[in-house]
Order: C-alpha cells, then structure tokens, then sequence
C-alpha cells in the first residue's frame, strides 16, 4: 500500500494539495536498456566461450576458420589483430583445364613427403 504524502501549497492560491514525492513514472524502465546490454554481454561471452574460441575476442592472436571446406559454398575467416575479414571461396573459384603432369608426390610413413617430378 502506498502512502501518499500531502502538504499544503502556500505559493497556491486555491490551496490545493500536491505530492510531496513525485517520482518520475518511467524510471523503472529506463534501466531495462543497461539490463538488456548486459545480457547481451554476457550471451555474446557465453556462446564465443562455448565454442572454445576465445582467440575471437583477443586481439593479440590471429585465428582462421573454414567453414564447409572442399564444397562451393567454402568461407575461409581470417582474423588479424582487431580486423576480421572473410573471404567466399565460391567467388574466386576457377576452372582450369589440365593439360598434364608435372610429377608425383607421395606422403611417408612418418608424415613426410617426396616430389618426383615427370620425365
């Protein structure tokens, strides 16, 4: 229950009564806005978090990320320092036609490789 204080106006020259305590109506809701920022904060550091990637939010390491490697719709995200940039595989895509070989490389036991290039 609310209780409202009155006294009497003197400067009034009906002498009617106001509130003592006026209270801005919309003060409530002006802090929803720094609520809601928080939140936002805060989801944007959950999910970056639960995706084990909190080089994104860093700036002092570079990430790479490929999305859909080897399909047509293959995006490559570079970021570098506090740049991100991403890059559509599908755009740059080229066909060639192959006219030969130029050699042969084959991959070791221990994860090296040897080229042998085409007589």
């Amino acid at each position: 229950m609310v209780i409202l204080m009155y006294m009497k106006n003197r400067n009034n020259r009906n002498g009617s009564r106001r509130r003592r305590n006026v209270e801005n109506p919309m003060g409530g809701v002006a802090n929803l806005f720094d609520v809601a920022m928080v939140f936002a904060v805060a989801l944007l550091v959950a999910l970056v978090t639960s995706y084990h990637l909190p080089e994104l939010i860093t700036p002092d390491q570079d990430v790479t990320i490929v999305k859909n490697p080897g399909e047509l719709t293959m995006e490559v995200i570079v970021k570098s320092g506090e740049t991100i940039e991403t890059l559509n595989m599908s755009e740059t895509a080229i066909e060639e036609d192959v006219v030969g070989t130029v050699g042969t490389i084959y991959e070791m036991k221990g994860g090296g490789m040897i080229y042998v290039p085409s007589k």
